[in-house]
């Protein structure tokens, strides 16, 4: 299949214009339209649909753009991956450290490492996980090339890509009060004054606030690193914790129960590698794990 074609069809489903597509690829509407038509007659059906403005895509144009964008993507990071091997000498392979911060991104992260073993069979991979107060140190301090992370951040030198949006719980003991609400789902004015495991000091900022739903401010004696601390002492009766949605999925922890938060702004996971980091492998386990989340998302 035609790389080009497949870069024309695309930019035309997300600008849903046929103009805008041709002006940001620097091609002529002309030819962006044939590329596109010449799509459709080898796939035998039609990808979109022109009658309504804006131009949107058929079913079949929707699955089409969901498997476009992970070739492109594939495609780019391996121009650049044999780009960067022919102006640099062979030098011994170096290894991948990519940071896991609990559970990491759910099933994105185990789909990304497998997909990068599979493009870079030669490329050793380590996994290093993260404690809750590796928020970005890891990655500043060199000790991991890339680190599944959350909730999003803003921090200097640091770019992201955000992979999940989920839905907030709250971690409780199975003998709460609250444990009965695991169905339905409670209001954070239910949960703000529950009794949240400490982190340490030196915790940044942004996930100490993602942790205690910004404002809760009691504390539990007990101190957490780990989601595996954090649900020892909450099977415990010890305190409580907070997480995404896909945690109850990861840690399925007896005496506990994970209970939806109905009014709690959604959180992201993400993907965090450093600004100015030039390895070839960064930038395609990147592209891999881009590729995989928006595929994951249209899938779901």
């Amino acid at each position: 299949m035609d790389l080009r074609k497949l870069s024309s069809f695309l930019a035309v489903v997300e600008e849903a214009h046929f103009g805008r597509a041709a002006s940001r690829l620097f091609l002529s509407p002309a030819s962006v339209t044939l590329h596109v038509q010449q799509l459709e007659r080898e796939l035998g059906t039609k990808l979109l649909d022109r009658g309504q403005s804006p131009v949107a895509p058929t079913v079949a144009g929707q699955r089409l753009a969901s498997h476009a964008r992970t070739l492109l993507a594939a495609a780019n990071a391996a121009m650049e991956d044999v780009s960067e091997a022919a102006n640099a000498a062979m030098t011994t392979a170096r290894t991948l450290r990519v940071g896991v911060m609990g559970h990491g991104s759910a099933e994105v992260t185990p789909a990304a490492v497998t997909a990068f073993r599979r493009a870079r069979p030669d490329i050793p991979l380590e996994l290093v996980q993260l404690t809750f107060t590796e928020h970005v140190s890891a990655l500043r301090e060199n000790r991991v090339d890339v680190a599944f992370v959350r909730p999003a951040i803003e921090a200097d030198g640091i770019e992201i890509d955000i992979l999940t949006t989920e839905q907030r719980i709250v971690a409780v003991p199975a003998g709460s009060s609250l444990a009965d609400a695991a169905g339905v789902g409670v209001r954070v004015a239910d949960i703000i004054d529950l009794p949240y495991l400490r982190l340490p000091r030196h915790t940044p900022r942004p996930f100490t606030a993602y942790l205690y739903f910004d404002t809760a401010e009691n504390r539990a004696p007990d101190y957490a690193l780990t989601p595996q601390d954090v649900l020892t002492s909450v099977a415990a009766g010890r305190g409580a914790g907070s997480g995404l949605k896909s945690f109850a999925r990861y840690y399925p922890w007896p005496g506990t129960r994970y209970v939806p938060v109905l009014d709690a702004p959604c959180a992201h996971s993400v993907l965090a590698t450093r600004a100015a980091d030039t390895n070839p492998e960064v930038r395609i386990f990147r592209a891999l794990t881009v590729a995989l989340a928006r595929e994951m998302r249209s899938a779901g």
